[in-house]
């Protein structure tokens, strides 16, 4: 049987871009956005695992969930430029605010009703850094979860799943059976650039851009309404302290020295 894979990404503001809350909330609309770094080794990943077996004629298909504004879609088709073959995007005024619970409540929604068979994700996103989705997504899904993959190695004809774990302690050997959700680490692979044979046969895939109502949740469950968690305060990082100059004429060394020793650092 066909796999049907699915990759959850997130449109984030450029690394590089000054952020700023605006009312509790990451002021996204003023900064130039992206798709999130680290969901680009899940893309690539799916992707290696996928390719080799559809070119032996197998039929396997790999669709990227998204939940943002409709302008998340230009981060999606950077997605689909690599080799995705279609996209699912939720979009609605109402998931404004959500946090992690709520975020993976829609998502979970919608790969339940897809019927997908395994769900790749990345370590965490570069705007939040919680780390938390994957997990989520296992729970409310009530399936087995592979968190923090260096390798991994698929078996469609017995519906498993085998990873390479990496952790504090070492590397673990761990296996599941499909259906299945797996983070992948940085080190597992080097994204692919798009094509420009592919640049253009993203243009002509498609993004399905559906709204609360269609997924059937209520705006009272998502939202900063159903959010578990809220930003009461947040406060701009001081200006760094200016740095002491010391003008070296012959007893640079020595105030190095009375520095160092001031600061208890020798």
């Amino acid at each position: 049987m066909p796999m049907k894979i699915a990759i959850c990404v997130k449109q984030v503001p450029d690394s590089w871009a000054e952020k700023k809350m605006v009312d509790g909330l990451l002021d996204r609309a003023s900064v130039d956005a992206v798709l999130n770094d680290l969901d680009e080794y899940a893309i690539e990943e799916a992707l290696r695992i996928v390719e080799p077996l559809n070119a032996e004629g197998a039929t396997h298909s790999i669709t990227l969930i998204s939940m943002g504004p409709e302008r998340a879609s230009e981060a999606i088709r950077k997605g689909l430029s690599m080799g995705a073959d279609e996209a699912i995007l939720i979009s609605d005024p109402a998931l404004s605010g959500s946090d992690a619970l709520t975020t993976s409540k829609v998502l979970a929604k919608v790969i339940s009703d897809g019927g997908f068979d395994l769900v790749f994700c990345g370590t965490e996103s570069t705007d939040a850094r919680m780390s938390v989705i994957p997990a989520m997504l296992a729970e409310r899904l009530g399936w087995a979860q592979l968190t923090f993959a260096g390798s991994v190695k698929v078996d469609p004809s017995s519906s498993s799943v085998e990873i390479a774990r990496m952790s504090e302690s070492g590397v673990e050997v761990m296996s599941a059976s499909l259906p299945c959700v797996v983070s992948v680490i940085e080190k597992i692979n080097e994204p692919r650039y798009p094509s420009f044979k592919g640049i253009m046969a993203a243009k002509k895939k498609t993004i399905a851009i559906k709204s609360l109502s269609d997924i059937g949740i209520s705006p009272s469950e998502v939202g900063i309404s159903g959010a578990w968690s809220a930003v009461l305060d947040a406060k701009a990082r001081p200006p760094r302290d200016k740095g002491i100059k010391i003008e070296d004429s012959g007893e640079g060394g020595l105030k190095l020295a009375e520095f160092l020793q001031e600061k208890r650092l020798v």
